[in-house]
């Protein structure tokens, strides 16, 4: 037992007993003048007093809270909760321990077991990356031995034969793992996992696998050596072989093989080992019982794409085996089996996307075209699979079955091989195309939309002309609402692909145009789920006509499909299928490829589109369910006004006549943002940046007002995607009113630093940040002093940041996003100080930008658009400090290399930039 005695009147044990049941943890505060004398010992021992609400849980078994944590009496619930957060507040280990004292023991009941286990997972692992990292410093800081009492509980619950208990601390054991391991710490858990699986019962067994796979899942593969891997890898697949009687034991293996694949690296190298995993998955996923054939297809999926260059050998044995699977097995299993063909369709897909067909260069893995290969039996598979339709699959918007599997795997099939996949499909759709059967005339329907994207158009273009005719028909006659749905798809696929500038002979003519606009228009008439398909046909159909010159052939129906449109948005069942935002979608669309002969209408449709948004801002009394609707459909008028003012904003013409709208417009967008809505106010926010843009700086008159509300997006960390936007409109606000900006420019670049140095804030948002310095400053020009050592501080942080930034696709993608933002900052504060006295106050921050400079080249990793920043960048810093520049640009490392690379770039604007840089260097250096 261990005690804390204090040498009081009153004395505050706590105590963890071993009883024969478990591990019993009692808490119990012994007090007498309690308040008096109990403070000042618990600061010298924890650092704080307890406030009462502590002591009270202190003095209470911890299994009533919990159990009080879950009563269906709200006051009861809320008071449970509040009291355990105070605990957690005041007294961390001592709450910790407790909880994990509760999992363990086998005398309390099951529900406050569980929930003691997901507090304890939850004070050590957050969604949000910022609280995450304070938990696993909070958890590493603890006191070792709190530590270690914690853990012991965990391990030892794993014996449990309650499995709600023993699932739960499978679950924490990870996370804390996921926590120590990388800090190697608690290295003996790998060992003391493995002992258990060959002496344990079989639930402590199971739940050892289970701790294993969550373990995989939570670390990254370089934190366990190749000897812990070997062994763990070991015991999961030997718990996967069919000699393992016990079916949750080999569910459990089979679901921790799939979370452990990416550690088997080495293991799938060597052929022996990789001949023994995949005998082993492929004989699971013949096993009698159904989670299992799932979870071993799972690994399938999972291996197609880890280990695509390690399959030839298996291909044939796993076409038998997923063929058998998606013609006899049960849903679940079947849809897997599809999706390890889907998963192979996206590796060949990215081969040949990346290398172009050609693997004798650079490339680490060559293509073996596994699906050309299949071709002749795997597109009669999956043409079978879209008869196997759902009755009410057009209704449920989260429909997902073996037809739609089937139909998307057929799509990506034909990306992967192009022209070949045709001949194979057409004849499924002239043989079903007209039958009686629903089914058939669907399936046939949705095997031709499915090939539209990959074969080339001078194969597809014959086929659509003849068919393009039947299915209008179809459209408006078939009976069937199934068909319809599917037709209006295709349509918008026929659209998408084979529609516009892109094909040199067009499959829309003057002649059929006119009936596509009628049917299109007439569907939108139908069921909601048809009327939102054809709305998305009429988008792609509009979209197709955006190069086509200053003459559209939907010029003459403009009127007729934006009236068509609005009524769709008033229809009582637009809220089903997505039906409203398809419909302004769409008519945004309809406007956005709209040529200077409609512009008259574009204005008419404004202020009808302010009338709807300011009839959703009269007050009136509505359910949380109707305010949420009410929101959506402000968020869509806001956005619908930003495409409107955009397109009128563009010309000097229609920019006139709009602006008497200004005023009302402002003023409307102002009162949405007393909503409380974060959609609202991205789209509001999106729509003033448009204004702005158009009204210049006239669009100062509105910045008293709207300031508060721009302060209050930039504040905005919670939301972060409104705080992303409300930078943009900054720097859109900037650029419209140039030195206007001025007055507001304390407030902004003080928040704007302060957004920065918030690990609060998702990191998204910093790029972003750093651009909107570039826009400030070349609004306000050298005014941009007194903020110049701040913001060039934090530009140089970043940049340090960014040169030593490794990881994956993701991790890079953000790199090169944080890097353009850094030098479109420095591109705007040289082009703002630029024939401007203060000039040499840029001169003593010239090395380190050369130096960012060389460093990113030096990496070889930045993509296209930061090679185009970055020579400007080169060209600006030229430019701007001329003869200062000129002898440090000679001696930076790779500055020559670096334009010579960019002047034979094939990117034309990297090109262009390269050239004006040059000439820049040039009178840099003759100076």
């Amino acid at each position: 037992m261990l005690k804390v005695e204090l040498p009081l009147p009153a004395q505050a044990v706590v105590s963890i007993e071993s009883t024969n049941s478990g591990v019993a943890l009692q808490i119990r505060v012994f007090f007498f003048f309690f308040l008096r004398f109990l403070s000042p010992i618990t600061s010298v021992l924890f650092g704080r007093s307890f406030p009462i609400g502590e002591r009270n849980i202190m003095a209470m078994e911890v299994t009533q809270v919990l159990l009080n944590a879950q009563s269906i009496d709200g006051a009861v619930r809320k008071n449970a909760e509040e009291s355990l957060k105070q605990f957690q507040e005041q007294n961390l280990p001592v709450f910790l321990v407790s909880l994990s004292g509760e999992l363990a023991n086998e005398e309390k009941p099951v529900e406050t077991r569980k929930l003691a286990g997901l507090v304890l997972k939850n004070a050590l692992d957050a969604k949000e990356q910022h609280r995450k990292f304070e938990l696993v410093q909070r958890w590493l800081s603890l006191d070792s031995n709190a530590k270690s009492q914690i853990k012991a509980c965990l391990l030892k619950t794993l014996t449990s034969p309650v499995s709600d208990a023993h699932s739960t601390a499978s679950q924490v054991i990870a996370k804390v793992a996921g926590i120590e391991l990388p800090h190697k710490q608690w290295p003996e858990l790998i060992g003391s996992l493995l002992s258990n699986i060959h002496q344990l019962p079989a639930h402590a067994k199971q739940a050892t696998l289970e701790t294993l796979g969550y373990l995989c899942e939570e670390v990254s593969p370089d934190v366990l050596d190749q000897d812990q891997v070997n062994k763990i890898l070991t015991a999961v697949v030997q718990g996967m072989s069919s000699s393992e009687g016990n079916i949750d034991v080999r569910l459990a293996a089979t679901t921790a093989l799939y979370n452990a694949l990416g550690f088997a690296q080495a293991n799938f190298s060597n052929d022996m080992e990789r001949d023994y995993i995949m005998r082993v998955v492929c004989e699971a996923t013949l096993s009698p019982e159904v989670r299992i054939r799932q979870a071993a297809f799972e690994c399938l999926v999972s291996i197609s794409s880890t280990y695509y260059e390690k399959l030839a050998p298996y291909i044939q044995d796993i076409f038998n085996i997923t063929a058998k699977a998606v013609k006899e097995d049960e849903e679940p299993v079947a849809l897997q089996a599809i999706e390890f063909w889907s998963s192979i369709c996206d590796e060949e897909i990215d081969i040949l996307e990346e290398y172009g067909g050609d693997f004798t260069g650079d490339s680490d893995i060559p293509c073996f075209y596994f699906i050309k290969q299949a071709l002749p039996a795997l597109v009669p598979m999956l043409l079978e699979t879209l008869l196997k339709q759902e009755e009410d699959q057009d209704q449920d918007e989260g429909a997902w079955n073996i037809a739609m599997a089937g139909g998307t795997c057929l799509g990506l099939v034909a990306r992967t091989v192009g022209d070949d996949i045709v001949p194979l499909v057409v004849p499924f759709i002239e043989e079903n195309i007209s039958k009686p059967d629903w089914r058939q005339r669907e399936g046939a329907t949705y095997a031709f939309g499915s090939i539209l994207e990959g074969p080339s158009p001078e194969k597809l273009i014959p086929l659509v002309n003849v068919a393009l005719t039947f299915m209008l028909g179809a459209l408006t006659k078939d009976p069937s609402s199934h068909v319809k749905d599917t037709t209006a798809w295709t349509l918008g696929r026929i659209f998408e692909f084979l529609h516009g500038s892109v094909v040199d002979s067009p499959i829309i003519s003057q002649a059929n145009c006119q009936q596509i606009v009628t049917v299109l228009l007439q569907s939108m008439k139908d069921t909601p789920n048809v009327a939102e398909k054809a709305c998305g046909a009429l988008y792609f159909l509009a979209q197709g006509y955006e190069e086509m010159g200053p003459s559209s052939p939907l010029t003459p129906f403009f009127q007729e499909i934006v009236q068509s449109l609005l009524t769709v948005t008033h229809r009582e069942d637009a809220v089903e299928s997505r039906l409203r935002t398809a419909a302004y979608e769409t008519l945004n669309e309809v406007v956005r490829c709209s040529t200077d002969e409609t512009a008259p209408l574009v204005l008419q449709l404004v202020p009808v589109i302010m009338m709807e948004l300011h009839n959703t801002l009269e007050g009136q009394k509505l359910s949380s369910d109707e305010r949420e609707k009410q929101s959506e459909l402000q968020g869509l008028l806001c956005g619908c006004l930003q495409v409107i003012i955009q397109k009128l904003g563009s010309s000097e013409t229609t920019k006139y006549a709009f602006m008497q709208y200004a005023d009302q417009i402002m003023g409307l967008f102002l009162r949405v943002f007393a909503c409380r809505s974060a959609t609202v106010h991205e789209e509001a926010m999106l729509a003033i940046g448009a204004l702005a843009y158009a009204t210049g700086a006239d669009f100062a008159k509105y910045m008293p007002e709207f300031y508060r509300y721009l302060e209050m997006g930039l504040q905005n960390f919670e939301e972060y995607q409104v705080c992303a936007v409300t930078v943009g409109v900054v720097g859109d606000i900037s650029r419209a009113l140039e030195e206007k900006i001025v007055p507001y420019c304390d407030g902004i670049m003080t928040q704007l630093l302060k957004n920065l140095s918030s690990n609060q804030l998702h990191r998204s948002v910093k790029p972003p940040i750093f651009s909107c310095f570039g826009d400030i400053a070349l609004a306000v020009g050298e005014y941009f002093e007194k903020y110049l050592m701040w913001a060039m501080s934090a530009l140089q942080s970043a940049a340090e940041l960014s040169t030593h930034i490794a990881g994956d696709d993701e991790l890079v993608e953000y790199t090169n996003s944080l890097r353009n933002g850094i030098l479109e900052a420095y591109s705007g504060i040289f082009q703002g100080f630029k024939n401007s006295p203060k000039t040499q106050l840029l001169i003593p921050y010239a090395p380190h930008i050369l130096q960012f400079l060389d460093g990113i080249y030096m990496e070889k990793d930045m993509d296209d658009v930061v090679m185009k920043t970055a020579i400007g960048v080169l060209g600006d810093l030229a430019d701007t400090l001329g003869s200062h520049a000129g002898s440090m640009i000679q001696q930076s490392v790779s500055s020559k290399d670096f334009l010579n690379e960019c002047l034979s770039s094939e990117d034309l604007v990297i090109k262009e930039s390269a050239e004006w840089a040059k000439l820049a260097i040039g009178r840099a250096i003759s100076v």
